[in-house]
């Protein structure tokens, strides 16, 4: 778990409690240590967050000064809502996963109207989750883990008029055009930068390496090019 989730989850755990709350059963709670647990009460109270209690003893809110709950317009949260269902639909399922996951924290703080309001939006993004609906879903997760982790990649590539050609890529970004992704890349062939369609890419692997970004073609200089070359087109 990640350490800003746990300390989202810390709070909540004491929003509203009149008794204190052992840290043996937030260390349990979380799946983390109790030395975790006094770490991150302690960062919390230094952050100004208003907890009182000690290690042995168990933590408690100061009273009156309870945290008030996440707020909201009814705009933003449907803006919220709207992005999860774009995300699970058109994303991978990683991501899908997590915009969901995301969402659902959001709600469990919400006031009773607001999370009315938040399943009452109607503008959808239906999920079709056929073979290569999923596979292309799959895609996506991998192309995502790749620019993270700065593999190179080896594709076989075949382009809009059917030609194949095998690429030696920096995966840079990934693009959703409304319709489309798109894979920002340092091509080594062309020395340049390259964009690729996931759907048309035929063959996709690791070549083992992993590469240092650069200061003339790295994530900075690509989206540079590019909005050079588009206003270009203007």
């Amino acid at each position: 778990m990640r350490r800003a989730d746990r300390l989202f989850l810390i709070i909540n755990a004491l929003r509203g409690r009149r008794t204190a709350l052992q840290a043996r059963q937030l260390a349990e709670t979380l799946g983390v240590s109790l030395r975790t647990v006094y770490r991150d009460v302690a960062d919390l109270q230094l952050s100004g967050v208003p907890i009182e209690g000690e290690a042995g003893v168990g933590y408690v809110l100061r009273k009156g000064s309870d945290i008030p709950p996440l707020m909201f317009t009814a705009d933003e949260l449907e803006s919220l809502v709207v992005g999860t269902r774009f995300v699970r639909a058109f994303a991978g399922e990683k991501l899908a996963a997590g915009a969901q996951a995301a969402l659902l924290k959001i709600e469990a703080v919400l006031p009773p109207e607001l999370r009315e309001r938040s399943s009452r939006t109607r503008i959808y993004a239906p999920i079709w989750r056929d073979a290569e609906s999923t596979a292309f879903a799959a895609r996506i997760d991998q192309l995502h883990a790749a620019i993270e982790a700065q593999h190179v990649l080896t594709l076989s590539y075949r382009d809009e008029v059917g030609r194949e050609s095998e690429r030696e890529v920096e995966p840079l970004c990934l693009a959703f055009w409304g319709g489309k992704w798109t894979l920002g890349t340092w091509c080594r062939l062309r020395k340049d930068f390259r964009n690729f369609r996931p759907d048309r890419i035929e063959r996709m692997e690791p070549s083992g390496e992993v590469f240092v970004s650069a200061p003339d073609r790295d994530l900075a200089s690509y989206l540079q090019a590019m909005r050079g070359y588009y206003s270009g087109l203007e």
